[in-house]
This record gives C-alpha cells, structure tokens and sequence, in this order.
C-alpha cells in the first residue's frame, strides 16, 4: 500500500515538473507582465528569481509551490499558472489549498492563463466554485 502511494507521488511529482519545464516560456512572460505592472520582490519557480515557499502537508510528501509570489501596495499575491493538464484533480486541489491559504492570511489568489487555456480555466473554476476569480490573460 505504501509503495503504491510513493509510486504515484513520484508519477505525479514527474507529470507537474514536465509541465512547468513545457510551459516555462509562459511562466518568464508571465513575470515580465507583473513586473511591468507594479509587482515587487517577485518569487517564482524559474531561472533569476528565488523559489517560492512549498507548503507540505502533514504526515505525506506532497507538496505545494505557487507559480508566483509578489507583493504590490503592502500586499501579498499568490499567482498560479492555468494551463491545460493531464491531472486536472491535482490542480483544483492546489487552487482550492492557495485559495483557502490566501484567504486567511488576507492576502490575494489570482490566476493567470492565456490564449488556448481560457475554456478549460474557466471549467476547472465552475467545478470547484471558483467562478467569482478574474484571470489574469497574457
């Protein structure tokens, strides 16, 4: 039972790594975009800047990492990336985790996406109730 549960952390921990290193184009234009828009001390999971801070759940080794952190006006953002994906239950797990996070700490959760993502954003929103969150378009 254990050895089924690593094996599947480590397919799934491999799947998320495969998309940010084929999406990670995407990740640079979407810094770029935050900076030229008034965001500061910006963290992100990509070449130049400093790794955001993982949240790891309890008595597992699964681990959640935004996109992006920055602050603007005093405030803090969490930003994730919105990409079609093979494990689309992972990721409105991770959106719900960051929204909840966010939530208590008064700071923000926004997501960012572009053009031939915005129909499944927008599906994966309505599943989990999401759909008051306005995406960030690159």
């Amino acid at each position: 039972m254990i050895v089924r549960f690593v094996l599947v952390f480590l397919i799934l921990q491999a799947m998320i790594h495969e998309d940010k290193e084929k999406y990670k184009d995407i990740l640079k234009d979407s810094v770029y975009y935050l900076e030229h828009h008034g965001f500061e001390n910006i963290k992100a999971d990509t070449e130049g800047y400093e790794t955001p801070k993982s949240f790891i759940k309890k008595g597992s080794d699964i681990t959640i990492t935004p996109d992006i952190i920055a602050d603007k006006n005093g405030r803090k953002y969490y930003f994730d990336i919105s990409l079609k994906s093979e494990k689309p239950k992972l990721l409105k797990s991770k959106w719900l985790f960051l929204n909840a996070l966010t939530a208590l700490k008064s700071h923000h959760f926004k997501l960012i996406t572009t053009k031939g993502h915005y129909k499944f954003t927008n599906e994966m929103l309505d599943d989990i109730n999401m759909n008051n969150k306005s995406l960030i378009k690159i």
